[in-house]
């Protein structure tokens, strides 16, 4: 299967065997017990390369694994091996294709993990997220995605390109079995069930001010918020007075600065890089820190403006992307409609089912405060499941 899909930059199946038989001797198995997972390939698993699909890494394995995967392993999560992702998790594409339609691309930069996910390879995968490379793919690929909110867990291990931005994330091919992923890696323990929940309220966003959001994704919003008003959930438009387009700069402002002093290595060899990942550095360079601190301060602004206008069990409703996945492998889409919410660093899920009249996966994206992703959970799933029977209708 992988070598159509072309998810994995590297499995180790000795390794695979070795964990699965300490695991079982286990007498007390944790939450993640035997779950195989597939780990983006800007994230350290000790015994394996961390090449971040660049030429500029070389094929010595990483000595640790990230927090994460430590986490996840003590949980009793079977790493498989990496997935493919972008270089440095910017816009230059790996080999992978969409399990849906493979002349079509996955997104990026999480793209073998969403890819894996969708093809059912793994059930659970982790990717990252700076500005869209999560919600993208999981959007593209069909599958439930979540970028989880600024600093509740560590990115030790994990090779970014922005502190500020950077964010761990998981992707699961149902929003009940993402609900069980995080629950586990958060509390260690074995997750109750997820309950559904129709939405209280709702703030829809159109996305129309950041670019040309297809009409078929426009329809797939449209559907999914009458669905909702008709189960008594109140919807209003998000206020036009939100700073959306302001952020979406912002979070530009910021990426470019950090990027260029995150990587500097990098950043010094031009030459070796795409010419996209070579022009964010030089516009790295190019930002003063006074331009760069005003960035922070009004985003930081933006998010308490935001959250006092989100009341409790609020969410926005928007979409995940611009439309579905582009025809062709030599770009992943653009990131737009994510930046403002990964500015703010709010946990965001990606809810799959939507299709367009070509059968290709259309996702939603469901933004919420962090501290309340229970109700967001419940609320994202109340979502998907009303979207799957209409589908079946």
């Amino acid at each position: 299967l992988d070598s159509d899909i072309r998810a994995w930059v590297h499995v180790d199946p000795d390794q695979v065997r070795a964990t699965a038989d300490r695991l079982g001797g286990d007498s007390q198995p944790g939450p993640l017990w035997g779950i195989p997972l597939g780990v983006k390939d800007l994230i350290d698993v000790a015994g394996m390369p961390t090449r971040c699909g660049s030429d500029l890494r070389g094929p010595q394995p990483a000595a640790a694994d990230a927090d994460c995967v430590a986490l996840a392993r003590q949980l009793g999560a079977i790493p498989i091996g990496k997935t493919v992702t972008t270089e440095f998790g910017y816009f230059k594409p790996g080999p992978t294709r969409n399990p849906h339609n493979v002349e079509h691309t996955p997104g990026g930069s999480s793209s073998g993990s969403a890819a894996a996910v969708a093809a059912g390879m793994v059930p659970i995968a982790f990717g990252t997220q700076t500005a869209g490379s999560l919600t993208r793919p999981a959007s593209f690929c069909g599958v439930a995605g979540l970028v989880t909110a600024k600093g509740q867990f560590s990115t030790a291990g994990i090779t970014g390109l922005s502190p500020s931005l950077d964010t761990l994330g998981l992707l699961t091919r149902s929003v009940a079995d993402l609900h069980y992923a995080w629950r586990a890696l958060q509390s260690g323990v074995r997750p109750r069930p997820l309950s559904p929940a129709v939405p209280r309220r709702l703030r829809l966003w159109s996305g129309f001010e950041l670019g040309e959001v297809s009409p078929e994704m426009t329809a797939a919003l449209r559907a999914s918020s009458d669905t909702a008003a008709a189960a008594g959930a109140m919807c209003r438009e998000l206020d036009s007075a939100s700073g959306i387009v302001a952020l979406a700069e912002q979070h530009a402002t910021v990426m470019a600065y950090e990027a260029v002093r995150e990587r500097v290595a990098e950043a010094a060899q031009p030459n070796r890089l795409s010419a996209p990942l070579a022009e964010l550095f030089a516009t790295g360079n190019q930002i003063a820190p006074a331009e760069y601190d005003a960035a922070l301060r009004d985003i930081h602004k933006a998010r308490r403006r935001l959250l006092a206008m989100l009341g409790d069990g609020e969410f926005v409703l928007g979409p995940a992307a611009l439309g579905a996945a582009p025809h062709g492998l030599d770009a992943t889409g653009t990131p737009v409609l994510s930046r403002p919410w990964q500015a703010m660093g709010l946990p965001v899920i990606t809810i799959p089912g939507h299709r367009d009249s070509a059968g290709m996966p259309l996702g939603l994206q469901l933004i919420g405060r962090p501290g309340a992703e229970t109700a967001l959970f419940g609320a994202a799933a109340w979502i998907e499941a009303r979207i799957a029977a209409a589908s079946s209708a």
